[in-house]
């Protein structure tokens, strides 16, 4: 049993003594609940702008930091140039711990952790610090918060709070609205919200036998997907382990209560000195990793770098991820998890620890995986140096994603692509849309297919505004909500990364520094704060609220013609996206330079008329693509088979070249197809436009 395990029966088993406890009463101006890096960044950034301010950060483990101390060292930071201000003064004082050697934004888990408690300690008693201690209930006056108590007894008052948790837990217990799970596409016009089965996505054995290209690289590579037809039920016809048959009343797109996966992010090494064997589970049972075994048996030379994502931190160390269909994701194992009591969240936590540990015993000792991958599995395991107080085992559960509010505005997929501006911006994110697996369900031939899951789905740098860290002002007024802050499934997916988790704690505690500040003579509100003011601050300790060039970038709408970009192309096979050059809409797809001849992307045009239309294809040229990239156009008399040279430039404003002129009809689209057949390096995909011709 690990020793947070232990933490949580014991701490179940304190409830029922904590009754004949003496109550203790805090004061203080602002209470964070919840000691992730966000709710820290939020008490650091509120005590340093107000020195006179007192500020208490209840955290419900033993560690403070979240997952960023408690396993995910190699930071999803997006686009760096968005980070700024204390968030990246955390990062610097990582690196600094680690010395020379370290990676910004790469540190060593044992140096996430003394940078924040280094950190904290130099506010002495301003910011106190209370672990192992949760909410028990939420007092309010109207729409105002007045005390937490927590399950000790201790009541905290304070004038404000936040609520900096992973799980939303003082947001749910203040009666302000949230959701579990994902909107329909209706909801708010997103594209890919809702039920979201995924088509097969074949891998050739040359991509699945291969080692990701981010273990000891800066260049991660992520391969995602169901990447060959496996039987999904056992001899009785029922789903084998791991797999479930769907909800036959959800049709793509619709509501449901579920959400993407949750695991460990694990520091793991190969270094003899501070190598620790993976352990086995309290809890092993084999036959749960059926599926495993069937996929290790379609690609029997598959590597261990294919089954999970190593990513190169510091010192020998590599951050430990999911990746593919079946890896350390845990898919369908949170269900009940959000909204879950502690005794319910406790019994998942645990659960994820056997899945996650017996997924790595299983590779290294079933004697069912071939013995070359058990080897290899094994030459692989825990540091000595890290976690030392929790048998070596990350501190967090990587709970990416929970409660979500519905405060003043809900963030959207617009919001990462389209809407990309607002004008009460505090902070910034960019990450693409990444949503891992959400559950495995069986298809009508009995096959299996992952659901729910996009890594691949671009973004732009897009402001995020106050407003949305704000609940609705006639729910609670005087609490401000920077994780589980109010935001659209499919927006989350891009939002959930920690430094801008991180970000928004810096704005949650210079609103809160300002609040207390105001000399109204009205207790203090956060929908009262003057943006403008608070904006300024944030912008002059180096907060990132905007991009410069932002607005120089090329979309589809502002070009002639008719004009489909590469999100708008069907893709067969696994395409990478990559900002290189300057694409239309801030990305192009390239395939990788690998699976020849099994890779396509394909354009479906309606186009408004009949008529004569030239048709250009966009591309990111450069000196390693594809010299004969080949493309096949259908029109209304037939079709035409071309080439393009991607190593010249573009003769069109250095962005399209002509494919040739066809006749098109508006009753039957048109259709172009980018292959890499025989090609002799990458292909790049961009847009393709129709420009008609005059008869």
């Amino acid at each position: 049993m690990t020793s947070l395990s232990r933490f949580f029966l014991s701490a179940l088993a304190f409830v029922v003594l904590s009754v004949s406890a003496v109550a203790e009463e805090k004061n203080a101006d602002l209470v964070i609940y919840g000691g992730t890096p966000s709710g820290l960044i939020a008490a650091i950034t509120a005590a340093r702008e107000n020195e006179a301010m007192r500020v208490v950060v209840i955290e419900p483990t033993r560690w403070i930091g979240g997952v960023v101390t408690g396993g995910l060292s190699r930071t999803d930071k997006g686009n760096e140039k968005t980070i700024g201000g204390p968030v990246r003064e955390y990062f610097e004082r990582a690196k600094n711990l680690g010395g020379e050697q370290t990676p910004m934004w790469y540190a060593e888990p044992k140096h996430n952790l003394a940078a924040f408690r280094n950190w904290l300690e130099g506010f002495g008693d301003r910011i106190e610090v209370l672990t192992e201690q949760r909410l028990a209930s939420v007092q309010k006056d109207g729409n105002r918060i007045v005390s937490m108590q927590l399950e000790n007894g201790t009541k905290l008052r304070a004038s404000l709070f936040v609520d900096a948790s992973y799980e939303g837990d003082l947001m749910a217990a203040a009666g302000v609205s949230y959701i579990v799970g994902r909107e329909s596409r209706d909801t708010y016009d997103e594209p890919l919200a809702g039920f979201h089965p995924m088509p097969l996505r074949p891998h050739g054995p040359e991509t699945m036998n291969s080692v990701c290209s981010c273990q000891g690289g800066d260049a991660p590579h992520f391969i995602h997907g169901t990447p060959a037809a496996i039987h999904a039920l056992d001899e009785n016809g029922e789903p084998i382990a791991g797999v479930f048959r769907a909800d036959p009343n959800l049709a793509p797109g619709d509501a449901d209560g579920l959400t993407q996966a949750y695991n460990f992010r694990i520091c793991v090494t190969q270094r003899e000195d501070i190598r620790v064997p993976f352990p086995k589970p309290a809890n092993y049972d084999p036959d749960r990793f059926e599926l495993l075994l069937r996929l290790i048996e379609t690609f029997p030379e598959v590597k261990f770098g294919r089954l999970v994502h190593l990513g190169a931190i510091a010192n020998g160390k590599f951050d430990l991820n999911a990746q593919g269909l079946f890896s350390t994701d845990y898919a369908g194992g949170n269900t009940g998890y959000p909204d879950g009591d502690y005794a319910t969240r406790a019994r998942i936590w645990q659960d994820h620890v056997d899945y996650v540990q017996g997924f790595l015993w299983f590779l290294g000792h079933d004697e069912r995986v071939p013995e070359s991958l058990r080897d290899e599995v094994n030459t692989w395991g825990l540091c000595a140096d890290e976690f030392v107080d929790n048998d070596h085992w990350p501190y967090a559960l990587y709970v990416r994603e929970a409660r979500r509010m519905i405060g003043e505005y809900v963030m959207r997929q617009q919001d990462t692509w389209i809407d990309i501006t607002k004008p009460d911006s505090v902070g910034m994110g960019s990450f693409v849309l990444d949503c891992h697996i959400v559950q495995r369900i069986v298809t009508e031939d009995g096959h299996v297919t992952d659901e729910g899951s996009f890594q691949d789905t671009p973004t732009r740098p897009y402001q995020i505004p106050f407003r949305s860290l704000l609940p609705k002002r006639s729910e609670c007024e005087n609490l401000l909500v920077p994780v589980c802050l109010s935001a659209s499934h499919i927006a989350c997916c891009s939002i959930r990364m920690e430094p801008v988790y991180m970000g928004m704690g810096h704005a949650a505690g210079i609103a809160a520094a300002l609040a207390i500040s105001d000399k109204s003579e009205s207790a203090p509100s956060f929908h009262e704060i003057e943006v403008a003011v608070l904006r300024e601050t944030l912008a002059a300790q180096g907060a990132v609220l905007e991009l410069e060039g932002l607005a120089d970038l090329v979309t589809v709408d502002q070009l002639p013609g008719v004009v489909l970009d590469d999100r708008d192309a069907e893709f067969l096979g696994h395409w990478t996206n990559s900002n290189f050059g300057a694409p239309i809409e801030g990305t192009a797809a390239h395939d990788g330079n690998g699976d020849k001849g099994k890779k396509s992307a394909t354009f479906t045009v309606e186009l408004p008329e009949d008529g004569r239309y030239e048709v250009r294809f966009a591309y990111a040229a450069s000196s390693n693509r594809a010299s004969v990239t080949p493309i096949t156009i259908q029109h209304a008399d037939g079709s035409a088979e071309v080439s393009v040279d991607e190593r010249k430039t573009p003769e069109h404003d250095e962005t399209f070249t002509t494919l040739g002129t066809w006749r098109f009809t508006a009753d039957k689209p048109a259709v172009i197809v980018i292959r890499n057949n025989d090609t002799d390096s990458y292909v790049s995909v961009d847009a393709i436009q129709f420009l008609e011709v005059a008869e």
